[in-house]
């Protein structure tokens, strides 16, 4: 039955609707997992397949009312099927697996493409004799059909033969079954007398219907293997992340158990050197070296037993015993005392507002950790000049304790990042150096006791912070008793304050060290050590190294720094040096606390020389620094003297090799002598009356330009000279 106007078959049509749903719907599967190539050459033989129905089917009898040529509507009719058998090759290639038609699958197209376009694109348009060109056009293809079918089979054999997969095999053979069948639809055309056409096209079609359901049924098939794989998967994940999670439970108790171990098992040798310590002290006098160490034992038993109360309160231990009545006012006003000696020493006025016996119910030990946390920062973090404020008074039922100062401030974004463990600000720390634990155990503090903490804080608007506790007040009955007497720390965390440490004084005789650390013990320990020898610029950041380095008299030849730093840290300030042409030859020497592979893999890479852990050995450092400038001064030394030769046998400059006598100097020999010139000081002296420039004379005594300006103004202080011009004609008169 055909349908006008058009002639197709009404099954043929009904194929072609179904065949184009196959096509949108493999399409789509490819889309989403585009990493199946089997289902897209399964597309693209559907779309073929699709337009050979509509060519062969629609153009099967001329159509003098379709816009093309008789002879163009012949060609793309009966050349439709040919140009869907050359994909065959290729689609069974792929999708059977099978190597060994690798060369049919690449090549095998030209047995059909070549003939279909001789008979088809020559012979019928020259002879249009449309009747011998199909009858003919047949055989080339159909003798390679057959060869091709038969390495097919065999093929299919050998892989049967070399992975005995039933399964695979009954694939195989039943796509070769269909292929077999759409070759052979030439000869069963010849069966039928009338609508032969109509008959092998149904049955080419209904052949590829069966295939394609094959196919779908093969991918449900994987689909379901698939889901069911994704479900054990999930289910095996499940326990192990289980699994993994208990493991990494017992390993975090593990540590944390060995942490707190650890910690404890440091407080009695920390007990025994601070009292030993304090017993020499207390025969032999208190000095200087002697109370920095004292300071840094007491900082260390400070941070050590912060450090073993956080991981207590982690644990839900008791740390504290709150059945106990204190005195919080006594508590306070004896902790003040130590406080305002270091007010005094940073100029800082201390303002205070204490209630009379305001009691509380809780151990005295609690709430001297919260004074001394809360107003060791307000001083650390305030500047010199400024002013602090204390404040303790009660209310019907509860206390309210603040802390107000008028420092840098804490910004909103940070409120709730201060009370979080090993957080700390970052601003200028002046030496004081903790592990971001005191205010985290204040909070918790606070909260075993039933209280809350607040900040009020925002140095956009103003300087300053406050932070205030509220507590519940305590009422005493007759005959509780109150501790009173608690034992204040000696240790507040301000000890050492800021050192003020000067450069050495210039000895141009000296090489010249820039040491950059912010920690002022340390940095008055090593500024000691090396400015025996050499010349000592100090900075305690990054930034003012920066500074330094364009205002000392003369380039470091060496700097030793430190990494974790506010503002410029180590890194930062040796990357900033690497770009900058006039500083980057400087070696430097990084001498930090940060240990792991990765920061000391980081720190070499930025062309540092050395990277040396804390805590050091103080001999070995002033060795390798010995070395290092040793070597530098060789190098120098090389490159210059190979400069000097260079340039004398260019006759650009005759440098003197030897000391010549006396009565055969020139008259510029002579007056650098009367006038002490230093050998540098005389070379740069005959640079410029040669008319170089600052610069050149850089670029050719290998020195910065600054040094030059330098050297410059000591030529002019020596000889009484207020330009060039006096110069030369002093020299050389």
């Amino acid at each position: 039955m055909l349908l006008p106007p058009i002639h197709i078959n009404l099954v043929i049509l009904v194929i072609i609707v179904l065949e184009i749903a196959i096509f949108v719907n493999q399409l789509l599967f490819y889309m989403a997992r585009p990493y199946e190539k089997n289902r897209l050459y399964h597309v693209i033989l559907t779309g073929l397949l699709i337009v050979y129905n509509m060519c062969e089917n629609l153009l099967i009898m001329p159509d003098p009312r379709i816009p093309l040529p008789i002879m163009a509507q012949n060609i793309i009719s009966d050349s439709a099927g040919y140009f869907l058998t050359m994909y065959v090759p290729f689609y069974c290639y792929k999708t059977l697996g099978l190597e060994k038609l690798r060369w049919h699958g690449k090549y095998g197209y030209l047995f059909l493409l070549v003939p279909t376009i001789f008979m088809y694109f020559i012979h019928y348009p020259i002879y249009n004799d449309f009747e011998f060109t199909a009858k003919y056009s047949y055989y080339a293809p159909a003798m390679y059909a057959i060869v091709a079918l038969t390495a097919t089979f065999r093929a299919i054999r050998a892989k049967y033969r070399e992975d005995h997969n039933k399964a695979g095999y009954r694939e195989r053979l039943w796509i070769f079954v269909a292929v077999v069948i759409w070759c052979i639809s030439p000869a069963i055309d010849e069966l039928w007398s009338t609508q032969k056409w109509i008959i092998s096209a149904i049955f080419n079609n209904v052949n590829f219907l069966l295939m394609s359901g094959f196919f779908m049924r093969q991918t449900i098939k994987r689909f379901l293997v698939e889901y069911d794989l994704l479900q054990r998967s999930n289910t095996t994940l499940s326990e192990k992340v289980k699994e993994r999670t208990i493991q990494l439970e017992r390993s975090n108790e593990q540590r944390t158990n060995t942490l707190v171990n650890l910690v404890h098992e440091t407080k009695t040798p920390l007990t025994l050197i601070n009292n030993y310590l304090e017993e020499y002290i207390n025969k032999h006098g208190y000095e200087k070296e002697l109370a920095i160490v004292k300071n840094n034992i007491d900082k260390l038993n400070k941070d050590i037993s912060n450090l073993f109360d956080l991981e207590r309160y982690n644990k839900g231990f008791v740390i504290y015993n709150h059945g106990q009545v204190a005195n919080f006012s006594r508590i306070l006003t004896d902790n003040l005392v130590l406080f305002k000696v270091y007010c005094q020493k940073k100029q800082i006025t201390l303002r205070e507002n204490i209630g009379g016996d305001v009691l509380i119910k809780a151990d005295p030990g609690a709430i001297n950790g919260i004074v001394n946390n809360l107003v060791e920062n307000a001083i650390k973090y305030t500047d010199e000049g400024g002013e602090i404020s204390i404040l303790l008074q009660t209310g019907a039922e509860e206390i309210i304790f603040s802390v107000k100062d008028n420092g840098i401030g804490v910004s909103k974004d940070l409120h709730d990042k201060i009370f979080e463990p090993y957080y700390q600000i970052n601003s200028e720390k002046g030496g004081f150096q903790g592990m971001g634990l005191g205010l985290p155990i204040v909070k918790k503090t606070v909260a075993d006791l039933g209280g809350s903490i607040s900040i009020e804080s925002n140095p956009e608007v103003r300087p300053g912070t406050r932070i205030a506790i509220v507590l519940q007040k305590y009422v005493p009955g007759e005959g509780k008793p109150v501790i009173s007497d608690y034992s204040v720390s000696r240790y507040s965390g301000l000890e050492l304050g800021r050192f003020s440490i000067s450069d050495s004084l210039y000895d141009e005789k000296k090489q010249t060290i820039l040491l950059v650390e912010d920690n002022s013990a340390m940095l008055s320990y090593l500024f000691k050590k090396l400015m025996k020898k050499y010349n000592v610029t100090v900075a305690v950041n990054g930034s003012e190294a920066l500074v330094k380095l364009r205002h000392y008299p003369a380039t470091p030849d060496l700097i030793i720094s430190d990494v974790m730093m506010d503002k410029v840290d180590g890194f930062k300030l040796a990357k900033i040096l690497s770009e900058d042409p006039d500083l980057k030859h400087i070696p430097i020497i990084f001498l930090t606390a940060k240990q792991t592979p990765a920061d000391k893999s980081y720190g070499l890479r930025l062309g540092a020389l050395d990277y040396i852990q804390k805590p050091f050995n103080t001999e070995d450092l002033l060795l390798k620094v010995a070395s290092m400038l040793e070597n530098a001064v060789q190098q120098r030394r090389m490159m210059l003297d190979s400069a000097l030769k260079a340039l004398k046998s260019a006759g650009n400059l005759e440098f003197r090799q030897k000391e010549p006598a006396p009565e055969a100097l020139s008259k510029f020999e002579q007056n650098c002598r009367a006038y002490q010139l230093t050998a540098r000081e005389k070379d740069i002296s005959r640079l410029i009356g040669q008319g170089y420039s600052y610069k050149e004379i850089g670029e050719t005594l290998f020195i910065a330009e600054r040094t030059v300006k330098k050297h410059v103004q000591n030529i002019f202080e020596k000889i009484s000279a207020t330009n060039k011009i006096q110069l030369i004609n002093k020299l050389e008169a």
